[in-house]
């Protein structure tokens, strides 16, 4: 299951996770962003129990959209450990952000 979650609450959730943590940095008026949602959604349920997934909107919490340098979104940052470990930036398939989950497990 997906989360929303605050610039804060990105920075507790990353200091105290032992899973990775998967962030998908997006908006709503954001076309591919809404494109991506229903694939995160799918991942997020596959991937349960293996690792954290959640959105942040960039344009509500402009601080962690700043301190991880998003300038184009959707951006999908994994975190392992509390760091970030890969990037995927723009709409991808399921298959695509399965593999890219998988390269931080």
């Amino acid at each position: 299951m997906v989360k929303y979650v605050t610039s804060k609450e990105l920075e507790e959730l990353l200091a105290s996770s032992k899973l990775p943590v998967i962030c998908d940095f997006w908006a709503t008026w954001c076309g591919p962003c809404r494109m991506l949602a229903p694939v995160f959604e799918d991942v997020s349920d596959r991937y349960e129990g293996k690792a954290v997934f959640v959105k942040l909107d960039v344009d509500e919490n402009e601080e962690a959209a700043m301190k991880y340098g998003i300038t184009s979104i959707p951006n999908v940052i994994a975190f392992k450990d509390g760091k970030a470990a890969a990037n995927s930036l723009g709409f991808v398939p399921e298959a695509s952000l399965c593999a890219f989950v998988d390269k931080v497990l």
